[in-house]
């Protein structure tokens, strides 16, 4: 029950980000929580853009995880996305932002140490 909300909370987390990062990218909210100017949201747009739907595609598999059921058929599917999760966090973390590590990558951990611990 735990490893599967935890899950499903990741799933959604980067399901926000792909919504902020394809969709929101250039309002004022998401350059203040991207910490980006204007002219900068501009330039990048295409790029954010393609990094959503990274996010989308994190999303998806933990999604297919959450549906096989975690603690069961989907555990591999659940393991593998919540790692991709964890390390792009821990990369995001080491070069971007270190708010990365807090957003994304521990809460990645903990749902991976559920997920594993069959909890």
């Amino acid at each position: 029950m735990i490893a599967t909300t935890l899950t499903a909370a990741i799933a959604a987390l980067h399901l926000y980000i792909l919504w902020l990062e394809m969709v929101r990218w250039t309002h004022p909210r998401t350059r203040r929580a991207f910490g980006t100017t204007e002219e900068f949201a501009q330039a990048t747009r295409v790029m954010a853009a393609n990094q959503g739907l990274y996010n989308g595609f994190l999303a998806a598999g933990l999604i297919w995880a959450v549906a096989e059921g975690v603690t069961s058929w989907g555990r591999p599917l659940a393991i593998f996305f919540l790692a991709c999760v964890l390390v792009a966090g821990l990369y995001g973390a080491a070069t971007a932002s270190r708010r990365i590590l807090f957003v994304q990558a521990v809460p990645a951990a903990l749902a991976l140490a559920a997920v594993t611990l069959r909890l």
